[in-house]
């Protein structure tokens, strides 16, 4: 899961680029099952460790999605996470959206990451110091955020401009099975 480290860094870069920041998200981890392969419409189901089914979508640039049967076991993360950063004076916030996806080598264990990061303009509504929340008014609704323990309140106002940065992580990476033992021959007494 180094691949997923490393574009989760590039992509959470450059909400960091601005002096004032902060941070709240989460991640999961789970090993789930494939119990349905489509090669043509290049789709699997997958089963969680609740029984849950969901059907997954595979690249076209996925090199080793051949190698892929089912029964095969993949160790897949899932992180989210909101990055906030004030936009000083007269500067431009960041805009759009941007992605960047990092897969396997062919002849590797079958697996990637993505990295989504979406970039949304706003203003501060309001600073509540005490519960550590700020509400930000974007461009077509107002939202309140958990503000993270190292972002200074104090330095916010309302009616500064701010970028949010909302990045998503996803991997996958198939974990190799131990073989089968083969069961041990009776002996003939």
């Amino acid at each position: 899961m180094r691949f997923l480290l490393l574009a989760a860094a590039l992509a959470a870069h450059s909400a960091f680029a601005q002096p004032k920041a902060a941070a709240v998200g989460a991640s999961i981890e789970a090993l789930v099952t494939i119990v349905a392969i489509d090669k043509k419409a290049r789709t699997v189901v997958i089963r969680g460790p609740r029984g849950n089914t969901q059907e997954v979508q595979v690249p076209a640039e996925a090199q080793n999605f051949d190698r892929i049967k089912q029964g095969d076991v993949f160790l897949l993360k899932y992180s989210e996470a909101v990055a906030l950063s004030v936009v000083p004076k007269g500067g431009e916030p960041s805009k759009g959206d941007g992605k960047a996806t990092v897969l396997a080598a062919k002849g590797a264990n079958p697996g990637g990451a993505t990295v989504r990061t979406r970039y949304v303009s706003g203003r501060i509504e309001a600073i509540d110091k005490t519960n550590r929340y700020v509400a930000i008014r974007g461009p077509k609704q107002t939202v309140s955020l958990k503000a993270a323990d190292d972002l200074n309140l104090d330095a916010l106002n309302p009616g500064d401009r701010i970028t949010l940065a909302y990045v998503q992580a996803f991997a996958a990476e198939m974990v190799p099975q131990p073989a089968k033992e083969k069961p041990a021959a009776k002996k003939k007494g």
